[in-house]
């Protein structure tokens, strides 16, 4: 086990080039002490690994070390293959680098793990839009792509919902969610995130940027995504839900709202209980609402009670005979 933590150490010093010791600790599912005593493992078998103190501190290796990790399981190596990536590689006008970059993948292996990296190849698929939905194909995409790569500022006009902006940005990275495309770029020294189909114009500047130190895209993406999720659910409704409502709340609900809700233990003698879940604006709320059907029913607040009252009144006037 120790072993296998000490290259997994190394393997992401190389690939980063800077790591904190609370990020590694995550990484490698252990706590901050043994973090420690492995980096003191590593400098003590002559890994050229330095620290760098202070708030915002941690490990390196030396410039220009590499080593050779050659140690692949038979596992690791099939999932290098996982396939759902080719279509975003594609999108980017990279499907023959990639491509080309497997095969020399696959040459490199010995024949044990070779075969088992076909299979994977063969049998997996990542279709990444919803149903009934397309992938977009942002026009601009390879060369947002290809800022990012080149570190060049790129000079955008966009589609705001509050109307076009343009604006000078400098591009860290690109996250593919639910078949659109993101653009990650750092506007007066702070990320933000544009959606590259709303990108109208845009120019590739001959003016190359340096990142802000670590940048790590997954962490903000996913910071990004929770505070987002957050403000869209920034209040509060408590209900009565039926068996059958609590049985099809999953589907009826979006994902952040069905794993932030409260049910109650306790249940009536039908078998009703009540719950607390987080909602949006009041529209909205009574749109998620509504989809239970006679399966449940507002308890609070009041303005969202009202509001569905509204709502099935106003259906039944267009349905009446």
């Amino acid at each position: 086990m120790r072993a296998s933590r000490l290259i997994n150490i190394l393997a992401i010093l190389q690939a980063r080039g800077f790591a904190t010791a609370p990020e590694l600790a995550e990484e490698c599912a252990v706590n901050l002490r043994t973090i420690y005593r492995d980096i003191d493992a590593m400098s003590e078998a002559g890994i050229p690994i330095y620290s760098e103190r202070g708030s915002g501190g941690g490990y390196r290796l030396l410039d220009g070390y590499r080593t050779q990790l050659n140690g692949l399981s038979a596992k690791e190596a099939e999932t290098l293959f996982m396939s759902g990536l080719a279509g975003a590689a594609s999108d980017m006008g990279l499907g023959s680098v990639m491509m080309a970059a497997q095969n020399k993948l696959l040459s490199a292996m010995p024949a044990s793990l070779r075969e088992g990296a076909l299979e994977m190849r063969s049998r997996f698929h990542l279709d990444a839009p919803s149903w009934f939905s397309q992938s977009e194909q942002p026009q601009y995409l390879p060369l947002v792509a290809d800022a990012v790569w080149e570190h060049k500022r790129i000079q955008i006009r966009y589609q705001s919902w509050k109307g076009i902006r343009e604006r000078t940005v400098e591009p860290l990275g690109m996250v593919m969610k639910a078949g659109s495309w993101y653009l990650v770029a750092q506007v007066d020294e702070l990320p933000r995130t544009y959606r590259i189909s709303r990108i109208q114009e845009i120019s590739v500047l001959d003016e190359r940027f340096q990142r802000p130190g670590p940048f790590d895209l997954a962490a903000y993406w996913r910071k990004s995504t929770e505070k987002l999720e957050r403000d869209m659910h920034s209040n509060m409704a408590t209900l009565r839900l039926s068996p059958i409502g609590v049985k099809w709340r999953e589907h009826f609900l979006s994902p952040y709202a069905f794993s932030e809700m409260q049910l109650s233990t306790e249940t009536d003698a039908e078998g009703w209980c009540i719950a607390t879940m987080p909602v949006g604006s009041l529209m909205m709320a009574c749109a998620d609402i509504l989809r239970f059907g006679n399966e449940a029913e507002v308890l609070e607040p009041p303005e969202l009670r009202q509001k569905v009252m509204e709502a099935i009144t106003s259906m039944k006037s267009i349905y009446k005979t």
